[in-house]
């Protein structure tokens, strides 16, 4: 496996909390809660060859360098959860978060990924997730600015189209915190363990 077994364990554990959710929201069967970034490794790990090109190609910038991107944006969760009573410092971390996890990391990998992935793979699963509704279509209230805090910022309001005519109307959608917590939180495991095997990977082949 490209990513290291230190590294898995911590996605796990991070992961392991959010067993309902997986179970009800993304349907990944309750053996895999305790191991999803091992799981997603592994197999983004036996892809075959060309499939790992297609998604490592997606895009111009180089697969280490949207590592590299994912680890700033983790050092910078990391700083702003020890100002967490700065609202200026909260603000700006939400806007980063929902930013990285569902514009970026949805374009530059979780489309790729879900085209590549076998059916009914638990990677699959995660990635139709992360790109169909509700959170494509916040997704597409982020690059729209069509989002605001709810009044007590309890959770997140935002408007987007259900669907792909342009002539239908916006829909309002509500978005708790919990929800939003475990949608990065799922966008980072799928995210990190992805990345760590195709560097690794790449890193191999150029050797």
């Amino acid at each position: 496996m490209g990513a290291s077994k230190n590294e898995m364990k911590h996605l796990d554990a991070q992961m392991s909390q959010w067993g309902s959710k997986l179970s009800n929201i993304v349907k990944i069967p309750s053996q895999f809660h305790k191991h999803l970034g091992t799981v997603i490794a592994s197999e983004i790990t036996v892809l075959a060859q060309e499939s790992k090109e297609r998604i490592i190609t997606t895009s111009p910038v180089s697969i280490d360098n949207r590592l590299d991107e994912l680890v700033a944006f983790q050092g910078w969760m990391d700083f702003s959860n020890q100002n967490i009573g700065n609202p200026y410092i909260i603000r700006a971390q939400v806007i980063t978060e929902i930013y990285v996890c569902f514009v970026y990391l949805g374009e530059s990998l979780f489309k790729a990924i879900r085209h590549e992935c076998p059916p009914n793979t638990i990677t699959k699963k995660c990635c139709r997730f992360l790109t169909d509704n509700p959170v494509r279509a916040f997704r597409n209230a982020i690059a729209h600015a069509n989002w605001q805090y709810n009044s007590d910022f309890s959770g997140l309001q935002f408007w987007a189209k259900k669907g792909q005519d342009d002539t239908e109307p916006v829909c309002k959608f509500n978005l708790s915190q919990e929800d939003l917590t475990f949608w990065q939180a799922l966008a980072r495991c799928v995210a990190y363990a992805s990345f760590l095997c195709l560097s690794s990977d790449k890193k191999l082949r150029e050797e």
